[in-house]
């Protein structure tokens, strides 16, 4: 993949305070995951309202990098993977593909009472605190997971790899890297063994990003990953567990 991003002034004065934003993400989304849990119990909307401000930052954040894009007559849609793949048919293959994988992980666990992974490991709890309970829950979970989908990889995948290239003078996969460091510290509230299975989905993420130079499949997976452990899993999981009527 070869990107050759030229930012202008303005949109280094606009990635500024982005990337303030983003080394702070990790330490904000932390606390506020904490008082969540503090709060849930005893307050209804606990869950909802972490899930609102959060994707507010989000997509605070995506027009941000959009902007950033927009006053940088130097730099093109396609420097943060804004395009579509050469091969849309591949693309659309690779996303059935994982679909079909999603589905079966979803019958397997319906059968079997839940991932072994969740039942077992620590790392998981930060997930299942954030599993919604109710309709309206559910409706803001599916919203936070199509809004991490659609902004981490705008701005983590697309923004942040071009300014590592274009400003830093860094390699596309020297860039990726370090995009993939701060990708993983956004994470901060799922803890030390979270992260790293954060930095495995991350690594993957960059890698059909790299090989594709689009975003289209990066986000299509990230999405249904991320519906599937916020609301598809917990779901099927709670109709299994829930006492028969009558």
């Amino acid at each position: 993949m070869q990107i050759s991003p030229d930012f202008s002034t303005a949109g280094l004065a606009l990635a500024v305070p982005l990337l303030g934003y983003v080394l702070a993400e990790g330490l904000v989304g932390k606390r506020s995951h904490e008082r969540m849990l503090r709060d849930r119990d005893r307050d209804p909307n606990a869950l909802t309202r972490m899930f609102r401000v959060w994707i507010a930052c989000a997509w605070a954040s995506a027009a941000a990098a959009l902007a950033v894009l927009a006053v940088s007559p130097g730099a093109v849609p396609s420097d943060l993977g804004l395009r579509l793949p050469a091969d849309p048919s591949t693309t659309l293959g690779m996303v059935a593909g994982a679909t079909l994988v999603v589905a079966v992980i979803a019958l397997l666990t319906r059968r079997s009472g839940g991932l072994p992974a969740q039942r077992a490991l620590p790392a998981r709890r930060a997930l299942a605190d954030m599993h919604p309970r109710t309709p309206a829950e559910r409706r803001w979970a599916l919203a936070m997971a199509v809004t991490a989908g659609v902004c981490e990889e705008i701005v983590y995948r697309g923004l942040l790899i071009a300014l590592g290239v274009g400003v830093l003078g860094l390699g596309v996969e020297t860039a990726a890297a370090l995009a993939l460091a701060l990708f993983v510290l956004g994470h901060l509230y799922q803890g030390r063994r979270g992260m790293l299975l954060v930095t495995v989905a991350g690594f993957s993420l960059t890698y059909l990003y790299l090989s594709t130079g689009s975003l289209v499949l990066p986000i299509a997976v990230h999405v249904i990953v991320d519906v599937m452990a916020l609301v598809v899993l917990p779901s099927l999981s709670a109709r299994r567990t829930a006492p028969a009527a009558g």
